[in-house]
């Protein structure tokens, strides 16, 4: 991720509740898939819906609450120390960076494509929406 601020424009900004983190997005962002594994639905009480971004095209623009936690060998996951927002999601030795959906500045401009690991969603709610949805990391 980069810590110094573009001079473009960016697509898109977002950040934490409380404000101690702050981003800005520049280039495609892809559109939003809804992520349906166990680890998604402990960090956001739910399951996670994500946007990503290349790492090179964030700026983050306030860094105070970043941390980051190592949740499995393949991916950590940025939050907001101070609210505890869970904004990032970044996988070992991929090209993209992961943003919480509902981190961005609205509007958005976004669409939802899809769901993936849809083998392990809660037995609380259904997947009826008609996108297309895999059982396991089959993310487009």
């Amino acid at each position: 991720m980069n810590t110094d601020p573009s001079t473009a424009a960016p697509r898109a900004t977002g950040g934490c509740l409380c404000g101690g983190v702050r981003y800005a997005l520049r280039g495609a962002l892809r559109g939003v898939v809804n992520c349906h594994c166990g680890q998604c639905q402990r960090s956001h009480g739910h399951y996670g819906a994500y946007t990503s971004v290349a790492p090179d095209q964030i700026s983050l623009t306030e860094t105070r609450g970043l941390k980051w936690y190592q949740s499995s060998a393949m991916a950590r996951r940025g939050f907001c120390a101070e609210c505890g927002s869970s904004l990032f999601w970044e996988p070992a030795g991929k090209d993209h960076l992961a943003i919480a959906a509902g981190s961005l500045d609205q509007p958005s401009g976004l669409t939802t494509t899809g769901h993936i690991f849809t083998d392990d969603k809660a037995d609380y709610y259904t997947i009826d929406d008609g996108l297309d949805h895999w059982p396991g990391s089959g993310e487009p």
